[in-house]
């Protein structure tokens, strides 16, 4: 079978719009209740949550790719970016330029999508690695571009980009593309049909040396925000990462077909879930600030670090809840003294218990009434 680009009318994909109407009325809505939710959070306690949020999809991003980064340092970069007071935690340049990559993307949503924009991104992303032959600029090797797994000897090949002379004319139609079905531009089309197509369309010319699926996140990030007019903030990497094998079968299917209705509607109910993940993570991040209005001047020093680690494992907690020995490792302290520290959240309402003697577990109260 063919690859998507060699078929007679690429790069004309089909699709039903109407499977994708009620999937569309949905995204609206619940575009509409982030904004609310994200509303109630101050000012000060929005700028962390940005951070928190962008530094969860760079993470996530890297890590469907199989790279595994430094919070931390990911964290760091981001607030030097954003302009926002550094801390002292030292920048690594991987961590660096994934952070800057976002932060480009976020704040520069509104213009036009150019050559320029993809080279800069690509710059950010991979400035670092110095085994490409072309950084900030399209691939030029004559060798075929193929995605692969499997033995050296026996590769299975999922998918051959076209060849690297024609990149450039492909990426101008691209743009173009990109540039026409904007929300304001002359054929506009609706925010998960154009997310879907952008980013199916840019992996199938997988026009980059390494980085396009990153840089394909970037642009349905990008596409997502024009079409709501305001930057997203949706977990959509880490929504793909927790489904990462059918993302790249779905990919390795559709880029096989110019009949794209299955992929527009999975990518589709990806993003509405992703969109769940970051009303989930608003609420929590509310429930957090709250937690410590009630409670920051009544813990002491071992309670306030137990509950710090557990507040880092995020909405998910610890899997399988806080137990009296993961305290006593968190805190290092006596066992009586950690039965009597649990035993204090419990009755301050911080935390509440099930279970019974070795299989008791705690967890943290964000329903509490203020």
């Amino acid at each position: 079978m063919p690859w998507n680009w060699k078929m007679p009318g690429w790069p004309g994909f089909r699709y039903d719009a109407s499977a994708l109407e009620p999937l569309e009325r949905q995204f609206l809505l619940s575009s509409g209740e982030i904004l609310g939710a994200v509303h109630h959070v101050s000012h000060s306690e929005r700028e962390q949550l940005r951070i928190e949020l962008l530094s969860d999809e760079a993470m996530q991003t890297s890590a469907i790719e199989g790279e595994i980064l430094d919070r931390l340092s990911v964290q760091s970069s981001l607030r030097r970016h954003l302009g926002l007071a550094p801390d002292s935690y030292p920048a690594k340049p991987r961590e660096q330029g994934v952070a800057e990559m976002m932060v480009d993307v976020y704040s520069s949503f509104a213009g036009p999508l150019s050559h320029e924009t993809l080279f800069r991104w690509h710059n950010m992303l991979l400035s670092h690695d110095r085994r490409l032959e072309a950084i900030g600029g399209y691939r030029r090797h004559a060798e075929a571009m193929q995605i692969v797994s499997g033995r050296l000897d026996r590769p299975t090949v999922h998918f051959e980009a076209l060849p690297s002379g024609q990149v450039l004319r492909e990426m101008e139609r691209y743009v173009g593309w990109f540039n026409t079905t904007g929300p304001d531009a002359p054929g506009p089309l609706p925010a998960l049909t154009r997310a879907g197509l952008s980013h199916l369309y840019f992996e199938s010319i997988h026009p980059f040396e390494d980085g396009n699926g990153r840089l394909g996140r970037a642009l349905a990030e990008k596409s997502l925000a024009q079409n709501l007019g305001q930057p997203s903030l949706i977990a959509l990497a880490f929504t793909i990462e927790r489904e990462r094998r059918a993302y790249y079968d779905q990919l390795e299917v559709h880029q096989k077909t110019l009949d794209v209705t299955a992929w527009l509607v999975w990518f589709a109910e990806i993003v509405l879930k992703a969109q769940q993940v970051t009303l989930d993570r608003v609420g929590f991040f509310i429930g957090k600030a709250r937690f410590y209005d009630r409670h920051r001047d009544h813990l002491n020093s071992r309670q306030a670090k137990a509950i710090a680690r557990m507040f880092r494992e995020g909405p998910g907690g610890f899997k399988g809840g806080l137990s009296a020995e993961k305290y006593l490792k968190i805190t290092g302290t006596s066992r009586a003294t950690a039965t009597r520290d649990l035993q204090d959240l419990v009755e301050k309402s911080a935390l509440t218990r099930t279970g019974e003697r070795r299989y008791t577990r705690y967890w943290l109260n964000l329903n509490e009434k203020a």
